[in-house]
C-alpha cells in the first residue's frame, strides 16, 4: 500500500499562507505527514526569511519533509556563493535577482538588508552574508532537485521529455517550461511540479502543476496524493482535482 503524500506549490515568501497550509496538513494527516515542497521559497512575498525559518525548524525537529530547490532559491544561494555572487545565465538579458519582476529585493529586505541607490554587487553580498544565518545558507545548499516516490516524480519546473528521470539535469528541473508542458508522452512517472503560475491546480495524464501564484498574492496550493487519487486540500477538506485532456 502506498503512503499518502502531501505537496505544496511555490511559496515565494508568503509565510502566512505556508502556516495555513501546514495547519491544514496537520488536521488532515497529522504531524507525521510526508510533505514534499516544490521549491521557490523566496522572492516577491514579504517574508522569505520567515518561510526558510519555518522549513529549517521543521527539518531540525524531524518532520518528514522533502524540500526541493526552485530557480528562485538558487538565485539566493548563488548570490551567497563563497567566491562571490554568481548570476544565472538562464535569465533574459536585462534581468537579474533584484529586477522588480524577480523579487530579490523583497528577499533581502526580510533579512533587514535594503538596496541602496548605488552599491557594488560584491559589497551587497558581504552585507547579506552578515545577516543570513548559517542554517539558512546550509538549507539552500542542501536542497534536492527532485524526489521520486509512489510513481510520482517531484521537481520544481518539470523534466526534459525523452531523458530518463534519473538522468535529468538541474537547469531543466529548475527552469523548463514549454518543451515539457506541450509534451503528452508518458514519462514513466507522473511529474508533479510548480514554476509556472496557473489559476488552479492542473492535472494531466503525465503531469500536475501546483503553482497557483502565491508569489503574486494568489492562493497557495496543497495537494494530497492517495493511491490514484489527487486532491486539493482546503479549509473545508479535500477537493478532487479533475483530470484534463
Amino acid at each position: 500500500m502506498t503512503r499518502t503524500l502531501y505537496a505544496i506549490g511555490d511559496i515565494h515568501g508568503q509565510l502566512g499562507m505556508l502556516e495555513d497550509a501546514l495547519a491544514m496538513i496537520d488536521a488532515d494527516g497529522g504531524t507525521n505527514a510526508r510533505v514534499v515542497f516544490l521549491g521557490d521559497y523566496v522572492d516577491r512575498g514579504p517574508d522569505s526569511k520567515g518561510v526558510i525559518d519555518t522549513l529549517v525548524q521543521g527539518q531540525s525537529t524531524g518532520l518528514d519533509w522533502v524540500c526541493l530547490k526552485g530557480n528562485h532559491d538558487r538565485f539566493f544561494e548563488w548570490y551567497l556563493a563563497p567566491d562571490g555572487p554568481r548570476f544565472d545565465p538562464h535569465l533574459l538579458v536585462g534581468y537579474h535577482w533584484f529586477h522588480p519582476a524577480i523579487g530579490g529585493t523583497e528577499t533581502i529586505a526580510s533579512y533587514g538588508v535594503y538596496l541602496p541607490d548605488r552599491i557594488r554587487k560584491a559589497d551587497l553580498a558581504v552585507l547579506l552574508h552578515a545577516e543570513v544565518p548559517d542554517t539558512h545558507k546550509a538549507f539552500l545548499r542542501a536542497l534536492k532537485t527532485s524526489h521520486h516516490e509512489n510513481g510520482l516524480f517531484f521537481a520544481h519546473a518539470g523534466i526534459r521529455p525523452g531523458v530518463p528521470l534519473d538522468q535529468q539535469v538541474e537547469n531543466d528541473l529548475l527552469w523548463i517550461r514549454q518543451e515539457f508542458h506541450s509534451d503528452k508522452r508518458n514519462h514513466g512517472s507522473i511529474v508533479v511540479h510548480g514554476h509556472t503560475p496557473v489559476d488552479a491546480p492542473e492535472r494531466y495524464a503525465n503531469r500536475i502543476n501546483l503553482d497557483t501564484g502565491a508569489g503574486y498574492g494568489r492562493p497557495l496550493t496543497v495537494a494530497v496524493f492517495e493511491g490514484d487519487e489527487v486532491f486539493r486540500l482546503t479549509d473545508a477538506g479535500r477537493e478532487r482535482i479533475p483530470s484534463r485532456s
